[in-house]
């Protein structure tokens, strides 16, 4: 299951309205080993595409290292769908490589309806998870 803060559900989704028609990506990493996302990083699709991401390759370096000079890992991958559902493509699938990530995608194929669902995808294996969105995670125990 995912818990996540209200304020980065609305980054994400901000982040996805403001690229669409183009598909948005990023992360929210977190402290190692804590399952709570808490650093928004907006990245760039490199594909600058309505049906495919890519992260750019030497931004994705860059997020990593500052991931890791603070004991950090990506929590949460995102990335948007302009057109389908929140539902992990076999392209997304095969390029999941984060075993412990939460994948979520926001569909903005309805410009007044927000769809956000996440998943854990391991060795090709899609399985979505619920989703609790809190106001702050002191509320949760």
């Amino acid at each position: 299951m995912l818990t996540i803060e209200q304020a980065l559900v609305d980054q994400i989704v901000a982040h996805a309205r403001a690229d669409h028609p183009d598909e948005a990506c990023g992360v929210i990493a977190g402290p190692i080993g804590s399952d709570r996302p808490t650093r928004f990083v907006a990245m760039t699709n490199a594909e600058r595409s309505p049906t495919f991401y890519r992260f750019d390759s030497m931004e994705q370096l860059k997020v990593w290292r500052e991931m890791d000079d603070r004991d950090e890992e990506p929590v949460v991958i995102y990335h948007s769908h302009t057109a389908t559902e929140a539902y992990p493509s076999r392209t997304d699938v095969s390029y999941a490589s984060e075993p412990n990530a939460h994948y979520v995608l926001v569909s903005t194929r309805d410009a007044d309806e927000v769809e956000f669902r996440s998943y854990r995808i391991i060795d090709g294996e899609v399985a979505e998870e619920d989703v609790t969105v809190v106001e702050s995670y002191s509320q949760v125990k």
